[in-house]
């Protein structure tokens, strides 16, 4: 009796509420009219609808779909959601739906009579309007004060929507069971195909979803969702909207689920997006201006979080890079020669000519979202740093070429004298003898004559996020620094090589586009030169000796250019290799998350064989 009582009083109340609110604001110029108090309170502009975005490869295929606030939503226009789905929708919930102003109070009170006479919720007293204001603003706890606040929000969205409009939204708001929202969600998710390929039967059959998503699932109570389809069915050919061969056929018709996966590969890859992503937003939207004067930045970094999270929520495109059959290879590769359980590699891959991103590894049997040894992984570069730090600064300060003569003899100061890994000394020797056999003492030669402040001012373009002034002192000559780079930073830096002496932020995402196609954010590029072209030319030459007849060459294959350097951290922590050729540059690292020793893989170079198949 409560329950009747209550809708009753709704059913009494509401109309006389908005009877005095129309007199009082026609009685008075003082008095706000009801519709403005309601348009001052319940501002309705559009329904918005949190809708999946998606990340594609280079060559425009899906890899990855986002779902924010668990709603995985694909929104259909109001043309592409057939006619018999509008019909049922109508039929079993709201048959005056193009009558009423929002609520029905003969259905309300239809609704409550029924009810009581069978002392059970038979029927429902919601428009399809309210129902569309419940999924949206409100809550389904069941209160008086919700109720009322659902008759309020269906008259202004009456007011402000035509019914077509009402409609498609209600029909892309409601849930379908399993984590899905949306009649085209239904579709792809329970049939895997698009809701223009369903036949009568398929439609109807997720069509019977809604009115109760647990008791219905197609999942777990398959006869039950079937029977109320027979149900749905049996109200289409009494209206007129189906035939009786059509009811006929879509009753035999037999319903066969496909559940549809989400789309969701490419974890090492789609991981650095989602970080690149939140980076670009921050650019574009004066977050990273406002870092670096923001007092409060734990407050800073929660705003940018909110606006990535309403970015991705409002259903966007993120085009990448990602060459997807190269990523694969860089992927096994690493499974194939890293065999030890305990030991790690990772790696990145770079388009130089289009400065960006194309391939990353993680990790081996990487899971999306855990720690990227990519971009995360700082280690000490070992020679690897040679190229950048010694090599092209001599080169470029001092005019020299590639066979100009070094010492690779003994060298000491400040009571410390490095040595060359073979423990010899080697006299003078040309600039490619000393880089393609990696002399230690020849490079540390080149930075003490040049300046280690010097030196170091060639490093700044890169953003090094490691490299600190407690880093500027010579061993860093051979890779001696407190913390050390990434892959991804490494193979940025040396990109330089593969543009003239011009470095390139490199990226991952070409573009962000709405659903529409229209841009939403892409990268500026903004060249800086780092060192002269001529210097370039003599240091394309320096790495290409190194992998055909240096430390390098167990990475070399056939190729109109390739160059690199190989690269190893004191006691054997780290095995590196950093290269290019003619179109892509890469870098790849080997090692322990807890640095230790790994001299049993040094004869192996695992590094150079990985760097070899992912560059091929």
């Amino acid at each position: 009796m409560r329950r009747l009582f209550g809708w009753i009083c709704i059913f009494i109340m509401v109309p006389i509420f908005l009877l005095c609110g129309f007199i009082a604001g026609k009685e008075s110029q003082a008095v706000k009219g009801l519709g403005t108090v309601l348009d001052e309170k319940i501002p309705i502009e559009s329904v918005q609808l949190v809708e999946n975005s998606y990340v594609f490869d280079h060559e425009g295929r899906l890899i990855s779909e986002i779902v924010t606030d668990q709603q995985n939503r694909t929104y259909l226009s109001y043309e592409d959601i057939p006619d018999v789905v509008k019909t049922v929708y109508i039929e079993s919930e709201d048959k005056r739906f193009f009558e009423h102003i929002g609520f029905d109070a003969a259905g309300m009170l239809r609704a409550v009579l029924i009810n009581a006479q069978s002392q059970s919720v038979e029927q429902g007293g919601s428009t399809i309007t309210q129902q569309l204001a419940r999924n949206v603003y409100l809550s389904h706890e069941q209160t008086y004060n919700r109720k009322l606040s659902e008759l309020l929000y269906s008259y202004q969205l009456e007011k402000n929507f035509t019914k077509e409009q009402i409609l498609e939204a209600y029909l892309n708001a409601i849930y379908f069971g399993n984590g899905t929202y949306g009649i085209g969600t239904a579709s792809t998710y329970y049939f895997n195909k698009q809701i223009q390929e369903l036949s009568l039967a398929e439609l109807v059959f997720i069509s019977a979803i809604p009115n109760n998503p647990t008791m219905y699932d197609p999942v777990k109570n398959f006869h039950a969702t079937k029977e109320r389809q027979e149900r749905l069915l049996q109200i289409l050919y009494e209206n007129g909207s189906i035939s009786s061969d059509e009811l006929q056929d879509a009753l035999k018709g037999s319903i066969n689920l496909s559940i549809k996966t989400r789309t969701d590969t490419n974890a090492d890859y789609v991981t650095y997006v989602h970080q690149e992503l939140k980076q670009l937003i921050a650019e574009k939207e004066g977050f990273a201006q406002q870092a670096e004067s923001a007092k409060n930045k734990e407050t800073l970094e929660k705003q940018l979080n909110e606006k990535v999270n309403q970015v991705l929520s409002k259903g966007v495109i993120i085009h990448t890079a990602l060459e997807t059959e190269r990523q694969n290879t860089l992927v096994r590769a690493i499974e194939q020669y890293i065999p030890s359980k305990d030991i790690q590699g990772s790696a990145a891959v770079i388009n130089h000519k289009t400065h960006k991103i194309v391939a990353l590894s993680g990790g081996k049997n990487y899971e999306k979202y855990s720690f990227n040894r990519a971009y995360q992984a700082y280690r000490q570069p070992g020679s690897a740093i040679k190229p950048l730090l010694d090599y092209a600064p001599y080169i470029d300060i001092t005019g020299a070429t590639a066979t100009s003569r070094i010492d690779a003899g003994e060298f000491c100061k400040d009571d410390w004298c490095p040595e060359n890994y073979s423990g010899k000394n080697y006299g003078k020797v040309t600039l490619e003898t000393a880089l393609k056999y990696s002399y230690n003492t020849a490079a540390v030669r080149l930075l003490d004559q040049i300046g280690i402040e010097k030196g170091f001012s060639y490093l700044d373009p890169f953003q090094f996020a490691n490299i600190s002034n407690s880093d500027h002192h010579l061993p860093a000559a051979i890779g001696g620094v407190s913390i050390g780079v990434s892959p991804l930073e490494l193979t940025n830096a040396y990109t330089t090589f593969g543009n003239k002496g011009f470095f390139y932020q490199n990226h991952a995402i070409t573009k962000v586009t709405d659903l529409n196609g229209q841009t939403l954010y892409e990268w500026k590029e903004e060249p800086t030169r780092v060192w002269k072209e001529s210097t370039n030319t003599q240091m394309l030459s320096l790495l290409s000796a190194v992998v055909k007849s240096g430390t390098g060459q167990k990475a070399y294959f056939p190729s109109d250019y390739i160059g690199g350097k190989t690269g190893t951290s004191n006691n054997y922590y780290d095995l590196w290799f950093a290269g290019l050729t003619e179109t892509y540059t890469g870098a790849v690292w080997v090692g322990k998350d807890k640095p230790a020793n790994i001299e049993r893989m040094y004869t192996q170079s695992p590094q150079q064989l990985i760097w070899k198949e992912m560059m091929k």
